[in-house]
């Protein structure tokens, strides 16, 4: 029986700088996903990749000293490290200068040019080279210095007059609209929705989608002196990975495309809202089926920027507090859509009260006691009370409560719900007190301890997406077994209990609390 499929994307990332947290978070909610379906039982295809072409890549591989080919191949390789070294799950990396990523893109160009929404003319008007973007007068400003800038990127812009090929973007307002209107989720949050709906009501100009003035991109076809628009060029990666324009039965495109989330920071909404589907729309092809635009973080309070010297480094983080514990933080203190502020206090606040002391000690005394009580195996419970019976249940409705959350990418939902079970069993095993029920009551003991264990086991693997390390460890101290190790645990046998008689190694602590240096003796 075949399983459904998921195919969730990051955008792929600009070549012209090493990765900061930006790009680390943006992946992390997308491995979370990708984890979460898997174990769903969905067939997950996770694409992550790097944007290798435009004028900003060409000057900054000049400024180098170095062919455009060679300075991307370096920088890329930083981003295939930061994927594997965060321990994402993708199954694909992509890079647009791949020649299964060319041919795509010069197919779905000549589908553009046959259905009659490409023309020849010539552009003039803003366009900022660090944001390889065009912009309209009226999204501009003169600032002290007399130079102008995007309002939205605070970006330079420079006038650019030179031949170009439009996309026929005007002829697709209507549609657009129509899409939004249709499918409200297909933007999320419903707050950056309603930024895109605005601009589309505005009115929509056709956009440049070739340039001449320098050459370090993908040939248009049948006129190698223009260059595709790198957005157009990147935008093409999410079908041109899934070998497009093969589009044959039993292929990776039929079997994926449409994408089921398109991952992006709230800077790229507007390329991936409206010029996306407009193109597809044009190509006769399917439409994704949502595209989340998260924001931007911020570090003590202050906006990141090179020139303040407060970039994060996601290295420096995972050196310093630990990879899940940086996952667990970055998913659980902003609401996932909004901005948020990177704070040392508040992630050692969430790695000693959350992980630590409420989750971590649960674990390990628990798990500690069945060991030491009861002969290193899973004790065989007595009559359930009904305080047993109204944890079990609590823990059992967790799945669903999660589930939800994640469906629209609540990630901060779905672990205030798991933290409620934490708060719940730790309140339950404090009433219960099996460290008196071990001289009192020793059957009435192994029930509460049987009970407990199965909480935390169902804790553990709603935890896992989040923190695959840390709780493959609890897993593998109360007996979970992988199905298979290309789809890890599951959620098929939530609703079961531990066999009792299980044989358990010694449990070790997973969360340490954290100590800053200068507190240490």
């Amino acid at each position: 029986m075949s399983r459904p499929t998921y195919y969730i994307t990051t955008p792929i990332y600009y070549v012209n700088d090493k990765p900061h947290i930006g790009h680390a978070y943006t992946s992390l909610a997308c491995d979370v996903m990708a984890r979460f379906k898997r174990m769903q039982g969905f067939d997950v295809h996770f694409l992550t990749g790097t944007d290798e072409h435009g004028q900003k890549i060409e000057q900054a591989a000049n400024k180098a000293g170095i062919e455009p080919q060679a300075f991307t191949d370096e920088v890329s390789q930083s981003f295939r490290a930061l994927a594997d070294d965060m321990g994402y799950s993708h199954n694909d990396f992509i890079r647009t200068t791949e020649e299964r990523h060319k041919k795509g893109v010069q197919a779905l160009w000549q589908r553009l040019a046959d259905a009659g929404t490409i023309y020849e003319g010539g552009y003039e008007g803003w366009y900022a080279v660090s944001d390889e973007a065009f912009y309209n007068e009226d999204e501009t400003e003169v600032r002290e210095d007399g130079k102008r800038y995007a309002v939205a990127s605070g970006k330079e812009v420079e006038w650019v007059v030179e031949p170009s090929y439009f996309f026929k973007l005007s002829a697709f307002e209507d549609r657009l609209l129509e899409l939004y209107e249709s499918q409200p989720d297909f933007i999320l949050p419903a707050s950056r929705r309603n930024e895109v709906i605005s601009f589309v009501k505005s009115g929509l100009r056709d956009l440049s989608i070739s340039r001449t003035t320098f050459s370090w991109g993908i040939p248009v076809p049948g006129d190698d002196k223009h260059v595709m628009y790198v957005w157009l060029d990147a935008l093409t990666n999410y079908i041109t990975a899934l070998g497009f324009p093969n589009q044959d039965e039993g292929g990776a495109y039929n079997r994926y495309w449409p994408a089921d989330l398109h991952m992006v920071g709230k800077d790229i909404l507007r390329f991936h809202a409206i010029y996306w589907p407009a193109f597809l729309m044009a190509a006769d092809l399917p439409l994704p089926k949502r595209v989340f635009a998260h924001g931007w973080w911020t570090n003590e309070g202050q906006k990141i920027s090179k020139s303040l010297g407060n970039v994060i480094d996601p290295y420096a983080l995972v050196e310093k507090y630990g990879l899940d514990q940086t996952r667990y933080f970055l998913m659980r203190e902003v609401p996932f859509g909004n901005d948020g502020d990177f704070s040392a206090k508040a992630m050692e606040t969430r790695m000693n009260a959350d992980l630590a002391n409420a989750y971590g000690n649960l674990a390990q005394r628990v798990l500690s006691m069945i060991f030491k009580n009861c002969d290193g195996q899973m004790p065989t419970p007595g009559a359930l009370s009904a305080a047993d019976e109204t944890i079990l249940a609590s823990s059992l409705a967790c799945l669903q409560t999660v589930s939800d959350h994640m469906e629209r990418q609540a990630f901060h939902r779905a672990l205030e719900a798991v933290w409620g079970l934490v708060s719940e069993a730790n309140v339950y095993v404090d009433d219960q007190a099996p460290w008196t029920l071990k001289k009192t009551d020793p059957e009435r003991m192994k029930t509460v301890l049987y009970v407990m264990a199965n909480v935390i086991r169902r804790i553990t693997l709603l935890a896992h997406a989040f923190m695959p390390t840390s709780t493959d460890k609890l897993l593998t101290f109360l007996g979970e077994t992988k199905r298979e190790e290309s789809q890890g645990y599951g959620f098929d046998g939530f609703a079961e209990l531990i066999a009792p008689g299980l044989a358990i190694d010694k449990p070790s602590g997973v969360f340490p609390r954290y100590v800053a240096p200068q507190e240490e003796a």
